[in-house]
């Protein structure tokens, strides 16, 4: 049996207008970036690249978008992305473009390098604060959503845990 290797893009929707990322749908964005495929790369390129291409993930708050496509043929898809400039949605048409954060070989590659995207990006608004509240506003958001996180995994593990812990007494 044979593998067929895969590339994922991690790719950001870049926009000045808010409503773009909230109106994007996995299935509009990957007939937007075939129709760009066919339109730069021709007949070849739209049939090489149609062949395991996904939409793997999309994040429409953040504009995240991961990518898969085939080994062979990931430069086409890479190369073809800056030629997407709107995103047409139920009738609307937004100026965007896509810009590619890294390319992996597996999706928990993409994920790692996104945690330590988001950190350094995080460290960048921190530094462009103008004021203390806001500062604190910041902070204390990422500490709510962190304890969060926290509380849930922990739910989690003491669920299961507490089903053995029983066990044992018994």
């Amino acid at each position: 049996m044979v593998r067929f290797k895969h590339r994922y893009l991690l790719c950001e929707v870049v926009s000045d207008d808010p409503r773009c990322r909230l109106s994007l749908e996995d299935r509009v964005l990957g007939g937007l970036v075939r129709d760009t495929i066919a339109r730069v790369h021709g007949t070849f390129g739209a049939a090489a690249c149609s062949i395991g291409f996904a939409v793997r993930y999309l994040n429409a708050y953040t504009g995240i978008v991961l990518l898969r496509c085939r080994k062979e043929f990931y430069r086409l898809v890479w190369s073809a992305l800056p030629f997407i400039t709107c995103l047409e949605n139920k009738g609307h048409r937004y100026p965007c473009f896509l810009n590619t954060l890294h390319v992996g070989g597996t999706i928990r590659t993409c994920q790692k390098f996104l945690i330590q995207y988001n950190r350094r990006q995080l460290l960048i608004l921190l530094q462009n604060c103008t004021d203390e509240g806001e500062r604190e506003a910041i902070q204390k958001s990422v500490t709510r959503s962190c304890f969060l996180e926290e509380e849930s995994a922990g739910e989690e593990l003491s669920d299961s845990g507490g089903e053995e812990a029983a066990g044992a007494m018994e």
